[in-house]
């Protein structure tokens, strides 16, 4: 029974030992604020071609913003 036992644990310690050199390999980013971390993020993420087109819909379905009064009283674009 110590023999089984001793052979778990031996076991083990291989996974932990190989997901510990997983993990060494890969290097740490470390961003100064959210913002950094989500542009990181969608720099290495790539947005299903469906979802690229119901928020591009969305974006052309929402109301033009309307111009600041003193852009209408000036002219101004």
């Amino acid at each position: 029974m110590k023999h089984h036992n001793s052979r778990l644990n031996s076991e083990g310690q291989e996974q932990t030992s190989s997901l510990q050199n997983n993990t060494e390999h890969q290097s740490a980013v470390e961003f100064a604020t959210a913002e950094e971390m989500l542009r990181h993020d969608a720099e290495q993420t790539a947005v299903p071609p469906a979802v690229a087109d119901r928020l591009q819909r969305s974006v052309e379905l929402e109301p033009k913003p309307t111009r600041s009064w003193w852009q209408r009283l000036f002219g101004g674009v």
